[in-house]
Order: C-alpha cells, then structure tokens, then sequence
C-alpha cells in the first residue's frame, strides 16, 4: 500500500476515537482507565493473532527491548498522561490538543539529528501551514489565555511523547515488521498502564454491551489498525513528512464532533481544515516528483 495513504488512513482512524472514548466516559472510566483499556486489548489482539498465524513476528532481540520502551512507556503513556493532565490544569481541550500537535516539530528536529533528514524549504513550509492550520482548529487564534509554566511543560511534553513514537519506531522499522513493533509497543504500554490507572478494580465494568463494543472499536480501529498502518508507512517515507501527514486526525476528530457531539464547526475550523489541506497537497507534490524517498 503506497505510504501517503497508510498515514493517511491511520490518522483518519485515530480522529474517530472520541466516538469510543464517550462511550467509555459514560460508564465511568476515567482517561487513564480509558488509556489501559485501550493499550491492554490492543495488546491482547495483536499477541493471540501472531501466536495463532505468526509466531515468527513474535520474536525479538532482547536488546532491543529499549526502543520498545521508548515507544510504550516514554511515547505512549508518557503522552497521554501529559496531554490528560494539561487538560486539567488548563481547564479546556484547545491549547492541551494545539500543544499535542506540536509534535512535528519534534518529530523534524529529532530527524534531522537522529536520521540526517534534511529540513528543505518545503516541508519548513508545510509545517508552518500545519501549525497555522492547527491553532484554527484548536481555537487557539479566539481565545485569550494566560498559561502557567505547569501548563506548558505538561503540553509540550504531550507534543515530545507523541513524536517519540515516530523516532524509536524509526530506529527498527528495518528490522522488524510493523505488527511486530506494534505488539511490544502495546505489551509494554499494558504492563505500565494497567498500575498506574486502577482498572483492576473495575474489571466487572467491562462486560457488559456498551463497554465491549467501545473496547472493540478503541483497541482495533483506532489503535491496532492506524499504528499498523502509521508504522507500515513508515518504511519508506521520512518521519517529519509522516507526522505532518498524520495531522489529518483533528479534521476528522471535528467532522466527528459536529455530526456525534454537535460540537461548534465555525469558520475557523473550516480554515484549519484548509491549511492542513493544503500542507498535505504540499508534501504529496513533493513525493509525486521525487524519483526516490531515503
């Protein structure tokens, strides 16, 4: 599958998850909750799938066990506790998701150091149009808010978690496949998660209709399917270029609360989209020309 559209797709799935999140929140589980949840049966899915039809991917060099780490413990929990605690503090979800969003920045000055990705006028460009495009749509440009230093570490940080995944994944994409990256990434965020949230104590929670099928959507389509689709895409398009493609994600996650949450979708929202748009259309043409991708 051509690699433009596997990061595409991935960051239309993970827009969708407000959806099964709501679901969950309905119940009573609270964000951390929602996260273990989330990382456990994605783990559970993707170990009983290999151990049935490939072992073989089940297989791993124990040293590399760090950069599994890096993708489960410093990406993925570290992330989503920063992102759910600057919500918080911040009292409102539109600075937290513009500081998230920060994370192809990161993303593209860990590149250029890590992978040597060179930082060309037209992806500084893109970039720009994206951040631009993401305070649109965050609502960053009408509001008047005064952060304190608390609340900027713990969204930026939200931004770094969420670009370390692109960086250690990209340290192994050569050796490993995507499903298999995927599934110690999930194992570890599981082992991490399951602790620090409590769900143990809210396992009876679980079984009923609501919560299976939110856990069914939240772990295979909007965590098992866009990560396998996102890393995939990985192998053979530069990390920056991914992260920027991937930006995607917030204009679904609006389409989404228009039509389920009925959510404000004003002009600014509709320029946010165009930016983003356009920021893609920019990068897409930079791909067609190319006659090869290092």
């Amino acid at each position: 599958m051509n690699s433009v559209v596997c990061i595409t797709s991935a960051g239309i799935l993970w827009g969708i998850i407000a959806i099964f999140i709501s679901l969950l929140k309905d119940l009573g589980f609270n964000s951390l909750q929602c996260v273990a949840i989330r990382v456990f049966f994605s783990a559970l899915c993707l170990v009983i799938y290999l151990s049935i039809f490939d072992r073989s991917k089940l297989k791993i060099e124990f040293r590399d066990i760090i950069y599994f780490l890096g993708t489960g413990i410093f990406s993925i929990i570290f992330f989503n506790y920063c992102y759910f605690e600057a919500i918080e503090v911040i009292g409102g979800v539109a600075i937290p998701a513009l500081l998230l969003y920060m994370a192809p920045i990161f993303v593209m000055i860990m590149s250029f150091f890590f992978f040597h990705e060179k930082l060309n006028k037209r992806k500084v460009l893109a970039l720009f149009i994206t951040i631009i495009g993401l305070c649109f749509i965050t609502g960053a440009f009408s509001q008047e808010v005064t952060l304190s230093g608390k609340a900027i570490l713990l969204g930026l940080g939200a931004g770094f978690g969420y670009a370390l995944y692109s960086i250690f994944s990209k340290m192994i994409i050569d050796k490993y496949e995507a499903v298999t990256i995927i599934t110690y990434t999930f194992v570890v965020a599981a082992i991490g998660s399951i602790p620090l949230s409590g769900i143990i104590y809210h396992v009876n929670e679980l079984l009923n209709l609501q919560a299976i099928i939110a856990t069914i959507g939240l772990a295979i389509f909007c965590t098992v399917m866009p990560f396998l689709l996102y890393t995939t895409g990985l192998k053979k398009l530069e990390a920056g270029k991914a992260s920027i493609l991937a930006t995607i994600e917030p204009i679904v996650s609006a389409i989404v609360g228009l039509i389920f949450f009925q959510e404000v979708f004003d002009l600014t929202k509709i320029l946010g989209m165009i930016c983003i748009i356009s920021a893609i259309l920019i990068l897409n043409l930079n791909l067609v020309k190319a006659k090869s991708i290092n």
